[in-house]
């Protein structure tokens, strides 16, 4: 009989509690992921009971809350708090979305914060996305001609320029990836769906002249193919794309290339 075991360090235990201040009336629980790789201990949970009265609206902004009111030693990461930099991408509530995006009052009762799935974990909610990055670059994001510069801007037609729409809004927050099966069971060689949309970007732009080769790049039994069409990463995106429509534009030019 095969008998399987977690590896080491990776059961997640009941951490402390952190209450609200005396007098809170208006409380909100946060059960909050966290894990230290220096000390040798399992991650754990830790439960913070958040004053609202003192916090704002955003799961971000409780975030920010217990670190400079009740716990200096949470970590991670964040920016512009607009939802354009997509750095506190993290798991709220069982949803890859934007911290600072994801209004507390639509969660019901307790907050479960954890960072995003299948990555590695650097420190608490901050994930190693090394490998996504390394991924990005392989779909050579970047204007790709052969022709010499004009005097002044490549010019695109309106109805050109419409068709980046709904793609180059990505903000590389890599919700859609981790929320992938196909890239949990397969990232090492699967692009996942946030490069490949990012790489359908630049397939449909007139004012590129390297669609053949990127294609080529792309013809290959994972990069592209390991998509199932299962469609998490369109209902997770936090921006509202449609990372799964990319994918499936991607494989028609592949057919239609061979006509």
């Amino acid at each position: 009989m095969a008998e399987f075991s977690l590896p080491k360090n990776s059961r997640v235990t009941k951490g402390k509690h952190c209450p609200a201040p005396d007098g809170a009336t208006n409380i909100r629980t946060f059960r909050v992921y966290r894990f230290d790789p220096d000390d040798g201990q399992n991650p754990r949970t830790d439960t913070y009971d958040v004053d609202m009265d003192t916090c704002g609206p955003m799961v971000l902004d409780a975030l920010i809350n217990i670190k400079s009111k009740m716990d200096t030693t949470l970590t991670f990461r964040r920016s512009c708090r607009e939802g354009v930099c997509g750095s506190c991408a993290m798991n709220i509530d069982g949803t890859n979305t934007l911290a600072c995006t994801k209004f507390i009052d639509e969660v019901k009762g307790e907050i479960a914060v954890y960072p995003l799935p299948h990555q590695s974990v650097i420190k608490d909610l901050v994930p190693n996305q090394s490998h996504f990055f390394a991924q990005y670059r392989q779909i050579e994001p970047w204007l790709k001609v052969d022709t010499p510069p004009p005097a002044r801007e490549r010019l695109q037609s309106p109805e050109d320029r419409e068709r980046l729409d709904g793609l180059y809004e990505c903000i590389l927050c890599s919700c859609c990836s981790t929320a992938c099966p196909s890239y949990w069971w397969n990232s090492d060689r699967y692009l996942g769906p946030a490069a490949l949309l990012q790489s359908y970007r630049w397939l449909v732009d007139s004012r590129d002249e390297d669609a053949g080769n990127r294609l080529d790049q792309l013809e290959d039994p994972f990069r592209l193919y390991r998509c199932h069409t299962i469609m998490n990463c369109t209902r997770t995106c936090p921006k509202g794309l449609n990372p799964a429509k990319a994918i499936a534009e991607i494989k028609k030019m592949m057919v239609l290339r061979q006509v």
